[in-house]
């Protein structure tokens, strides 16, 4: 599959200080890719460099393969809707106002209305809205002229569960149409439903990309067990060399280096019987916090 946006060695500072720091990464197309990191990591200067919001330094970055400079970076934009930071609107003019002056034909706002589940109060003034619906108008008029590439800055933010939902079908649906997605959300269980790619970024600097399939599979060899003494498993196993946690009512193993029969040999020959075992697959959170207080500099899978 082609890449629709590509990084290559982008550089963004703000005086002396690297905000990006020679960051690489590619966006295949018709996917959604899910931006991580802590506050100040560099998530939003990447958005706005993307959208020509901010010159960058050093480096390259490539839209459909063409490199966007200072002279073609409005033929980018015109393919690219965005919702960064808040919604950029006028309190005093109705939603349906909002579509208007976006140029878009009455059959494109028809469609994003009824995609956005917003007929309801389309034609009330945006002062009356509230903060959710606020957010909606802004995620329409991100899709409202059919673009190539979405980025979505907290999308979820402000949004009550069914909405939160019906967002979440939005943007697999789209995908699946090939509108690539870039989103950025600190509701990482949400961001994990929906991305097929993950690119971590700490103090400006790729820590991994990887696809959500590959992210889940790190953690397939750490194990769940529950036994009969829980405490004896975790005492005995920390002797064979194990890497054990406690989990209260059960025990952890990372088995990166060992085999599964390796650790229920020992538990049998010791008389511990297992009453319970399961993988402990790599969520989103945990990869998250397991990289960003492990990472030391920059790494590429």
């Amino acid at each position: 599959m082609s890449d629709i946006l590509v990084f290559k060695n982008l550089t963004k500072q703000f005086g002396k200080h690297k905000v990006l720091d020679n960051l690489s990464f590619h966006i295949p197309k018709g996917h959604v890719v899910g931006l991580v990191g802590p506050n100040g990591s560099g998530k939003s200067t990447i958005m706005k460099c993307i959208l020509g919001i901010y010159p960058y330094e050093q480096g390259a970055l490539y839209f459909e393969g063409q490199k966007i400079t200072s002279k073609n970076v409005n033929q980018m934009s015109s393919k690219t809707g965005a919702l960064i930071e808040s919604p950029s609107i006028y309190p005093f003019l109705t939603g349906m106002q909002h579509f208007k002056l976006y140029s878009a034909t009455k059959a494109d706002v028809a469609d994003v209305v009824n995609l956005m589940g917003m007929g309801k109060y389309i034609n009330s003034k945006v002062t009356r809205y509230s903060f959710g619906m606020k957010q909606k108008l802004g995620i329409a008029l991100a899709l409202i002229n059919k673009p190539e590439l979405v980025i979505l800055d907290e999308p979820m933010n402000g949004l009550d569960l069914m909405a939160t939902l019906d967002l979440r079908k939005i943007i697999m649906s789209e995908a699946q149409r090939g509108i690539t997605f870039i989103v950025s959300s600190h509701i990482l269980s949400e961001l994990e439903k929906i991305s097929d790619d993950i690119i971590l970024i700490n103090n400006g600097k790729m820590v991994f990309q990887t696809t959500m399939p590959e992210l889940r599979g790190l953690g397939q060899r750490s194990y769940i067990l529950t036994t009969n003494d829980n405490k004896a498993a975790k005492k005995l196993l920390l002797q064979h060399g194990f890497v054990v946690a406690d989990n209260g009512s059960s025990i952890q193993i990372d088995n990166s280096a060992r085999q599964l029969n390796d650790f229920l040999t020992v538990l049998i020959e010791n008389h511990i019987e297992l009453l319970d075992i399961s993988h402990q697959g790599m969520d989103l959170e945990t990869a998250t916090l397991r990289y960003i207080k492990g990472s030391r500099g920059v790494h590429n899978d």
